[in-house]
């Protein structure tokens, strides 16, 4: 059993792990693989680790940055299977894991775990999905309530309200779930977030989550969304010179291919849910970052329900497998 944050054995992370992904590989839609009091235990666990570290994260590369997922577990499986289960990659998620899809549980639950289990490796930042309003909208609130209760819900909300808000990967790249803000004049206004928070109805919390990029805005202009704002070319060049960043990476939008580029290629929107709400018919995209800071696209292609079946039974046994060899490898290796 791994510590909790604060160093007490309190659960078996390893076998929790494994029934989510069990659930995932599940060819009907399973019964929520782990119980409400462990439920309460990975969140507890979860809030503890977030708050242990920064709100505004400091990467090193190599790392593997994904887009909103949205509740889609068997497509997060699939860019699992992509890209490497953890601890083979290290991944930056930039939010928007629940709603929208039909398991939005299994989805932050896996997350978190994986958080848990590897602190250093793992981070998670905070969309504009991981909030009480846009959930109650959306889909996890009733997914909470049909499929356990809302004090689970309720649970959750206090979890997203802990989530980092931005990162930087090596100084060069700014990494975000929306955009940025006009209220954002130093990265310590970032850091000075104090948390736990919700998400206000305006400023600088509210920009980093909701605002879009433009290709027609100059500055600054009101965002169709009805929330935050656009930011456009002369806000993008500003903020680039000014910390001496190459590139803006965030997500929040669905794009066919999933990645698009802005501005001449300094801003670069990633969206990780293919065939999203099974309308779009898009790719899924997870943007790797070398150690050299090379960026390049690996891509998930849309599966309908036949195909994505098939696709998950092919994965299913090797994933398994995978999981156990790694943790029998783990468990072998003697403590420094």
């Amino acid at each position: 059993m791994p510590p909790s944050a604060d160093g007490v054995k309190t659960f078996d992370i390893d076998d929790m792990i494994t029934r989510l992904l069990e659930a995932g590989y599940s060819s009907k839609m399973p019964k929520p693989a782990l119980k409400i009091p462990e439920i309460m235990a990975v969140c507890q666990a979860a809030r503890e680790v977030f708050l242990s570290q920064p709100t505004l994260i400091e990467l090193s590369p190599p790392v593997k940055i994904v887009g909103d997922t949205h509740g889609q577990y068997q497509d997060l499986l699939r860019l699992f299977d992509m890209c490497g289960f953890p601890p083979a990659s290290n991944y930056l998620f930039l939010g928007d894991y629940v709603d929208r899809g039909k398991q939005s549980l299994e989805t932050i639950l896996l997350l978190l775990c994986y958080k848990i289990k590897y602190p250093e490796n793992f981070f998670l930042l905070r969309g504009n999905h991981e909030c009480a309003n846009v959930t109650r909208v959306y889909g996890f609130y009733d997914e909470c309530k049909r499929r356990l209760n809302i004090r689970i819900w309720k649970t959750f909300i206090d979890v997203f309200n802990t989530l980092p808000i931005a990162a930087i990967v090596a100084s060069k790249i700014f990494c975000v779930h929306g955009g940025l803000s006009p209220s954002l004049s130093n990265m310590d206004d970032i850091r000075r977030i104090e948390r736990p928070t919700g998400v206000p109805d305006y400023g600088l919390l509210n920009d980093l989550l909701w605002s879009d990029p433009s290709d027609t805005a100059l500055d600054w202009e009101d965002n169709e969304r009805g929330v935050s704002y656009c930011f456009g070319k002369a806000v993008i060049q500003q903020f680039l010179a000014q910390y001496d960043f190459d590139l803006i990476c965030r997500a929040h939008m669905v794009v066919e291919d999933g990645y698009e580029f802005w501005n001449e290629r300094t801003v670069v929107t990633v969206f990780s849910a293919p065939n999203y709400c099974g309308e779009f018919d898009n790719f899924g995209a997870v943007m790797s970052v070398s150690e050299d800071l090379l960026c390049a696209f690996e891509l998930l292609k849309p599966l309908d329900g036949p195909a994505l079946k098939k696709e998950m039974a092919k994965n299913k046994r090797k994933n398994l497998l995978q999981q156990q060899q790694n943790q029998q490898q783990q468990q072998q290796t003697p403590p420094p």
